[in-house]
């Protein structure tokens, strides 16, 4: 009895042994097939733009494809909820952003995720500043004019945003408490959508969209651009002021974009996927497309994108209350 117990005993830890040996050696060889990036935004925005640029290196370094897969709805929500119930094997990730990872907690009553818990940070990749546009229409070439003409028309000045929530949609809540004005804020599935209304000038006059998403618009002639929200001018644009020293000196957001995988994803790859991330943002060819969208190369440690995650909740719940935006 005590022989066929022992020989038992063998087989099973010989069983989980194998299968932890299986999974080391998975995750060594990690990857073995494509990858998923999801987007929980519209195509032609920013976190699109910048999940391609760097989907399109990662095929190049990781010797898989890699794809971007665009699920938008809910503030970036619905994109988030399918990568935190995916399984936590590397190959569903999500490119997150500072509105649906840590606005969203403050504007949405009911959160079909917990950013904090259902992710594992693995790094930032970028930093932008908003861009506050408009269309040629509007009569304005800078920001104290545009306070001045959107004043003179209360109740008829809107402003368009990505989604709910969204940096776009905070800055210009913010900029109306900064102010003093009350223009009425008009939600989108995406940049796209709502870059595209405003250059056709369909009900909206301004938005506050990330750099990547709108300078090429600019450069061309559809917007006319009044100020970037950074804390510093844009390298790429110096001669746009900021709305800093446009005679708001506490005004400064600058949005981020960073990847994410499931809670629960083993280490050796996170630590990969975190090794990839400091790769692509050390090739020039990257740096020069980010710098050129406006976007700064911005690597962190898993641990310190936590701390970023965190604090930035925190942060932006208590902005939601300044404005008084309510839970949807």
């Amino acid at each position: 009895m005590r022989l066929k117990q022992s020989i038992y005993l063998s087989v099973v830890i010989g069983c989980i042994v194998a299968c932890f040996s299986n999974t080391a050696i998975s995750q060594v060889n990690y990857p073995t097939r494509p990858i998923k990036i999801i987007v929980g935004y519209a195509p032609g925005g920013a976190t699109d733009i910048i999940a391609r640029i760097i989907a399109e290196r990662f095929t190049a370094s990781m010797g898989q494809p890699v794809f971007v897969e665009n699920i938008p709805g809910a503030g970036g929500n619905l994109g988030a909820a399918a990568v935190a119930r995916a399984a936590p094997d590397g190959y569903t990730l999500q490119l997150g952003t500072m509105g649906n990872m840590t606005i969203n907690p403050s504007v949405y009553k009911n959160m079909p995720i917990n950013t904090v818990k259902d992710f594992q940070p693995i790094s930032n990749i970028a930093i932008v500043p908003n861009i506050m546009v408009v269309n040629p229409s509007v009569p304005v070439k800078n920001v104290k004019e545009f306070v001045a003409w959107a004043k003179a028309r209360p109740g008829q000045v809107f402003f368009a945003s990505s989604g709910t929530g969204n940096s776009p949609h905070m800055t210009g809540e913010l900029f109306n408490i900064a102010t003093g004005l009350n223009m009425t804020h008009v939600p989108y599935k995406g940049s796209g959508p709502a870059l595209t209304d405003l250059i056709s000038g369909q009900g909206v006059q301004v938005t506050f969209d990330n750099m990547p998403a709108a300078i090429n618009f600019v450069r061309n002639g559809n917007l006319r651009a009044l100020a970037v929200t950074s804390a510093n001018r844009a390298a790429t644009e110096p001669g746009l002021p900021t709305i800093k020293e446009s005679g708001y000196p506490d005004f400064v957001v600058e949005a981020w974009f960073g990847l994410f995988a499931p809670a629960g994803t083993p280490r050796p790859i996170v630590d990969k996927l975190n090794a990839e991330v400091a790769i692509a943002l050390k090739n020039p060819d990257i740096q020069k497309r980010l710098l050129e969208l406006g976007a700064q190369p911005a690597w962190t440690s898993p641990e310190d994108y936590q701390k970023l995650l965190e604090s930035d909740i925190k942060k932006w719940a208590d902005v939601a209350k300044k404005a008084k935006i309510e839970g949807q």
